[in-house]
C-alpha cells in the first residue's frame, strides 16, 4: 500500500450536516442511516476517519464549507446556503470547531507549517499507516470570511489554503454555473492573500474569474479537485489552456471522483455508476502529464463523500480504500513506482513544502 495525500474532503460539513460520527467505522455509520431518505447519499457514505488510515491517507486537505445566500433559505441541515455573512462566518467557525475537537481527541494533527508536515510524514512512513490523519484546513469559498482583514483571523485559525467561491456567484467570484468576474472585494481579498501566504484553490473558478484572478494574484496556486474538460466536456473543468497556465504557476491538479465529473452526460439520480470506473480517474491524470510534458502536476482530490456517496461514484470505487487500485491502473498505462508515488503524495508534499510557511 502506497501513502496518499487526498487535496479535498468536506469532513467538518460531512459531518456536522449529515450527523455522522467520521471516528466509527462507514459500515456503523451507513448502518445508522439505513432507510433514511432525505438526500440520495444515505448509507452510501465511503470515509471515516478509520478508513482514511485504512486507505494510507497520511495528509489531506478538510475543508470549510458553507455559503451565503440570502435569497435561499436553508430549510435542510444538509443546506450550504445562509440569509447573511455573520450566519456564515459561524458556520464556518463551527466546523473549525468540529476540527479542533478531532485534534484533541488524537483523531487529526494540524498541519500548518513545513516543520509540522515533515515531522508528521516522517512518522507515517516509519509506521506504514498513518495515526492521526494531518490535515491542512482549507476553505471552498470565501463567504465565510467577512473582509481581507478577517483573512488574518483566519490565517491565525489555521486557514492555509482557500478558494474564492463554490456554486453560483459569492461576494468574492463566479463559481460553477455561470460566469462572471472576480469583485472588487475579492480583489482585496486575493491581496490580503499575497501578503499572509495563503494559497488560492482555483477550482469551481468560472471561465472569466479564473483568468482574473490568476492575472492579479501572484501567490501559489492549486486546484484541489478539478478534472479535465478535453475528456469530459463541461465547465465545471478546466480546458487545456487553463491545466497548462496552472502547470506554468507550479500548480497542482487533484483529479476528483465524483461520477458526473467522469462521465459526458451523467444525470444525477438517473445514471447508473455502472457506465463508469476508476481508468476514467486515469484519464484524467494522464491527460495533466501529457499536457505537463512530465508526472509533477498531477494528484489525487477525491471529494468523495462531498455530498454524494456510492450511488455517484465509479463502479470499483465503494471505499476510499479503493483509491490504492490506481496503483494497478497506472503501472498498466507504463508509470512507474517513482511515477506513482508522486502522483499519490510526492507532488502534494513538494508543493506543501514549498509554500506553507516555515
Amino acid at each position: 500500500m502506497r501513502l496518499m495525500i487526498d487535496a479535498h474532503l468536506d469532513l467538518s460539513w460531512n459531518a456536522l450536516s449529515f450527523n455522522r460520527d467520521l471516528t466509527q467505522t462507514v459500515d456503523a455509520i451507513n448502518e445508522a442511516e439505513r432507510g433514511m431518505a432525505d438526500h440520495p447519499c444515505r448509507g452510501k457514505a465511503t470515509l471515516s476517519l478509520p478508513e482514511l488510515r485504512n486507505a494510507g491517507i497520511g495528509v489531506c486537505l478538510g475543508t470549510i464549507l458553507t455559503r451565503c445566500n440570502p435569497a435561499v433559505a436553508a430549510v435542510m441541515r444538509t443546506d450550504l446556503d445562509h440569509r447573511d455573512f455573520a450566519i456564515t462566518r459561524a458556520v464556518g467557525q463551527g466546523q473549525l470547531a468540529y476540527y479542533k475537537v478531532l485534534a484533541d481527541r488524537g483523531e487529526i494533527v494540524f498541519i500548518k507549517d513545513v516543520q509540522t508536515l515533515d515531522a508528521h510524514w516522517a512518522r507515517c512512513e516509519k509506521n506504514k499507516l498513518p495515526g492521526a490523519v494531518g490535515l491542512i484546513l482549507s476553505m471552498e469559498g470565501t463567504d465565510p470570511i467577512l473582509s481581507a482583514d478577517d483573512a488574518g483571523r483566519w490565517w491565525e485559525d489555521g486557514l492555509r489554503a482557500a478558494g474564492l467561491c463554490h456554486y453560483g456567484q459569492s461576494a468574492h467570484a463566479v463559481g460553477t454555473g455561470f460566469n462572471g468576474p472576480v469583485s472588487q472585494a475579492g480583489f482585496e481579498m486575493l491581496k490580503a492573500f499575497e501578503q499572509l501566504g495563503m494559497i488560492l484553490d482555483v477550482t469551481h473558478l468560472s471561465d472569466q474569474s479564473f483568468d482574473e484572478a490568476l492575472d492579479r494574484f501572484n501567490g501559489a496556486v492549486l486546484a484541489s479537485h478539478s478534472n479535465c474538460r478535453a475528456l469530459v466536456p463541461d465547465e465545471r473543468q478546466f480546458n487545456d489552456e487553463q491545466l497548462k497556465r496552472l502547470i506554468e504557476r507550479g500548480a497542482v491538479i487533484g483529479s476528483a471522483f465524483d461520477a458526473w465529473m467522469l462521465y459526458t452526460g451523467w444525470e444525477r439520480g438517473k445514471t447508473s455508476p455502472d457506465v463508469v470506473g476508476l481508468e476514467a480517474v486515469v484519464d484524467h491524470i494522464d491527460h495533466v502529464c501529457q499536457l505537463a510534458g512530465n508526472c509533477k502536476h498531477a494528484a489525487i482530490g477525491s471529494d468523495l463523500d462531498g455530498g454524494f456517496g456510492t450511488e455517484q461514484t465509479p463502479r470499483d470505487l465503494k471505499r476510499i480504500t479503493d483509491l490504492q487500485k490506481l496503483d494497478g491502473l497506472l503501472k498498466a498505462r507504463g508509470y512507474s513506482d517513482a511515477d506513482i508515488d508522486a502522483i499519490f503524495h510526492g507532488n502534494w508534499l513538494r508543493f506543501f513544502r514549498q509554500n506553507l510557511p516555515e
